[in-house]
C-alpha cells in the first residue's frame, strides 16, 4: 500500500545511523608505521564524522495542525470561532514529532474537530481557497478511526494524490456514534479532479463502502438537507 511505505520512508527519516562506519577489524589491523602520529591524518576527519547532523526531509507544502475544542465551542456565539491553530510543520520530521504526542482520534473528546490543513488555508468555508470547494467523507465506528485518520494524514502531506494541489486539508470529527474524516478541496466544480481524489483515497486506504462529495455551498444554503454530487 502506498501510504504505508511513506510511513515506513518518514519514519525511517527519523533515524541517524553513522552514515560512515567503519569496521572494528580496520582498526585493529591498521598498524602504525615508524614515525607514524596518531591521529594525525584521520583525527579531523573522524571528528567531522562525528559531528555530521541528520538534514531534515522537507515536505512539499507547510501543514499547520487546527483543533476544536467541544469545549470551546459551547462557548462561542459564531461557528469556526473556536477553531485554533496548533502547530505548523515543514519536514517529515517535525510532523511524526507532533503525531507521536497527540491524542489520536479514539482519544478525543466527543464533539472534538481536528484538522490538517496546507498552512495559510483556515479550515473554513469562508476562507477564500476554501469557499468554492467541497468535501469527500468517510464514516467510521466510533474510535476505529485512528489508521485511516493516519494514512490519510501521510497521502496528503506525502503528495500521493494525482490531484494534490486540489487538495485543501482533512478533519476528524468525533461523534457519539461514529468518527468521520473529510478531504476538503477547493474547486467543487471540477468534477474529472474530484473524482481523482475520491477514488484514490479510497484505494489508500481500502475503504470498500461508497462515499460522497458534497459542495460547501450545499451544505451553507441546505445545511443537513445538502445532498452529494459526487460518490464513488
Amino acid at each position: 500500500m502506498i501510504v504505508e511505505d511513506a510511513a515506513k520512508s518518514s519514519s525511517s527519516a527519523l533515524e541517524n545511523p553513522n552514515p560512515n562506519p567503519r569496521a572494528r577489524g580496520d582498526e585493529e589491523d591498521d598498524e602504525l608505521e615508524e614515525g607514524e602520529i596518531v591521529g594525525d591524518e584521520d583525527s579531523g576527519s573522524s571528528k567531522q564524522s562525528k559531528g555530521i547532523i541528520q538534514q531534515p526531509h522537507p515536505l512539499e507544502h507547510s501543514w499547520t495542525f487546527w483543533f476544536d475544542s467541544p469545549y470551546a465551542k459551547s462557548k462561542q456565539a459564531a461557528w469556526g470561532n473556536s477553531i485554533r491553530p496548533i502547530y505548523t510543520f515543514t519536514t517529515a520530521e517535525e510532523f511524526w514529532s507532533i503525531y507521536n504526542n497527540i491524542h489520536h482520534p479514539s482519544k478525543l473528546a466527543v464533539g472534538a474537530d481536528f484538522h490538517c490543513f496546507k498552512f495559510k488555508i483556515e479550515p473554513k468555508w469562508e476562507d477564500p481557497v476554501c469557499a468554492n470547494g467541497g468535501k469527500w467523507t468517510m464514516t467510521f465506528p466510533r474510535g476505529k478511526s485512528d489508521t485511516c485518520w493516519l494514512y490519510t494524514l501521510l497521502a496528503m502531506i506525502g503528495e500521493q494524490f494525482d490531484h494534490g494541489d486540489e487538495i485543501c486539508g482533512a478533519v476528524v470529527n468525533v461523534r457519539v456514534r461514529q468518527d468521520k474524516i473529510s478531504i476538503w478541496t477547493k474547486n467543487a466544480s471540477n468534477e474529472a479532479a474530484q473524482l481523482s481524489i475520491g477514488k484514490q483515497w479510497k484505494e489508500f486506504l481500502d475503504y470498500n463502502d461508497t462515499i460522497g462529495f458534497m459542495f460547501h455551498d450545499d451544505a451553507k444554503k441546505l445545511d443537513r438537507g445538502a445532498k452529494n454530487r459526487y460518490t464513488v
